[in-house]
């Protein structure tokens, strides 16, 4: 006998300092000469070559199964030509498989800002409206082949998520 499957609605809050906090940080615009302080990336690359690079993603609509985390490494994300976008996010359980599903939050990004995942975040994204969006990511240059750690609610809870 089949389970059927659950369609859980993620509302997505617009990003802050303060909501984004336990996930990691959201960085805006400085002035130029302005002295590395708290409001700068605070960067975990230090176990591995770090990687940069933009990647090229067409429209994947607003529903996502899986879940990732990076335990090696920060991870920083950010769209190119000021377009929003949406990502959903668990904090960090390092000892766990999987994220509490009543702690995954869901944040609508605007295009002045990046994101910075701290160690172990769960994430679900980068997810976005338009054609395409092209993205800055920072992480390691082997993360997505050994440090990519996927959890996949279909198989665990017959679950779905949608960001409204």
């Amino acid at each position: 006998m089949s389970q059927s499957l659950l369609l859980k609605q993620l509302p997505a809050q617009l990003i802050t300092v303060d909501n984004f906090r336990p996930f990691g940080q959201v960085i805006f615009p400085s002035q130029d000469g302005k002295g590395f302080d708290a409001e700068d990336a605070q960067l975990n690359l230090q176990n591995g070559i770090p990687r940069f690079y933009i990647m090229h993603l067409t429209h994947r609509g607003r529903k996502f199964h899986k879940i990732t985390r990076h335990v090696q490494c920060t991870q920083c994300l950010g769209s190119l030509a000021g377009k929003d976008w949406l990502m959903a996010v668990a904090p960090p359980n390092n000892n766990i498989d999987e994220p509490a599903i009543e702690q995954i939050a869901a944040f609508r990004i605007p295009g002045n800002c990046f994101i910075k995942l701290e160690v172990g975040t769960w994430h679900a994204g980068p997810f976005f409206d338009h054609e395409f969006v092209d993205f800055y990511s920072l992480e390691l240059a082997d993360t997505n082949i050994i440090d990519h750690f996927t959890h996949n609610f279909y198989q665990s809870h017959q679950l779905e998520f949608e960001f409204v």
